[in-house]
């Protein structure tokens, strides 16, 4: 199975995380700021190597909690 941002991610969740294609594992990659965004929707998507592939969707909802206040 790889996993990948479905074409539905916008650029600032592309530029902010990444994603490891055999895990499926979500890193940052940037900074997080509450004031700038609050919550990110991360769409992802898993396609098997079958003939023709299948593929699952699903939603990572990511809160950003305020810690300096």
């Amino acid at each position: 199975i790889t996993y990948l941002f479905s074409r539905h991610a916008s650029t600032k969740v592309k530029e902010m995380f990444a994603i490891d294609e055999t895990k499926g594992e979500i890193r940052l990659q940037g900074k997080l700021d509450y004031e700038e965004i609050d919550s990110y929707e991360i769409p992802v998507e898993a396609r098997d190597k079958g003939s023709p592939p299948l593929s699952g969707h699903c939603k990572v909802v990511l809160e950003v909690l305020d810690v300096n206040d």
